[in-house]
């Protein structure tokens, strides 16, 4: 493809465009300075092995850090597949600005960045571009996960169901206020 090509890609679809530089953002190899002004290292993902085929399929988006084209998501789900080439296709939807909302659909496509635990990924939403996409928490029976990037500004709490208990809710913001996020930029999803 020519650069002239690439470059209108990008202005032939502006919202993708926006969405990889919020994405590209939270990617930084340095975090932002933490509440006492020294630097923080970036987020890491867990370190024990996620296994892929038990990660794909249907995550509901139960909270989040939104990144700027979701902030008035409502119905949120993400859906992962994996393809014979090792990729994963997703899926992103959600109603934007309500239930009756106007259906907003993303399709990225994962690439396993470290291969030994597969809790690293990228995420192309324009070619040739890549963001992270760190696996940061995963419940042991795959029914919730945390997903985070490495400068902690965008992250979304997600769960096989549409709703969970309020208790199993407030230890999920507990895990990700540990990981160094500011949770008090964290938005409930609304589900139905």
């Amino acid at each position: 493809m020519k650069t002239t090509d690439s470059l209108r890609l990008i202005f032939v679809r502006p919202a993708f465009a926006l969405l990889f530089a919020a994405l590209l953002a939270g990617c930084q190899t340095t975090s932002p300075q933490g509440a006492s002004g020294a630097r923080r290292e970036p987020l890491k993902a867990i370190d024990r092995p996620v296994e892929l085929e038990r990660f794909m399929g249907d995550w509901y988006v139960i909270a989040h850090i939104p990144t700027f084209i979701e902030k008035e998501a409502y119905n949120g789900v993400e859906t992962y597949r994996l393809a014979e080439d090792g990729t994963i296709p997703t899926t992103y939807t959600f109603n934007k600005g309500g239930f009756d909302g106007p259906l907003k659909t993303y399709r990225p496509r994962g690439f396993v960045h470290n291969r030994e635990t597969n809790a690293e990924w990228r995420m192309r939403f324009v070619w040739p571009f890549k963001a992270a996409y760190l696996i940061v928490y995963l419940e042991d029976n795959y029914e919730t996960t945390i997903i985070g990037v490495p400068g902690r500004d965008y992250a979304w709490i997600m769960a096989r169901t549409k709703t969970l208990p309020e208790t199993r809710y407030q230890e999920l913001v507990a895990l990700l206020a540990e990981t160094g996020h500011d949770v008090s930029k964290l938005r409930r999803v609304p589900q139905r």
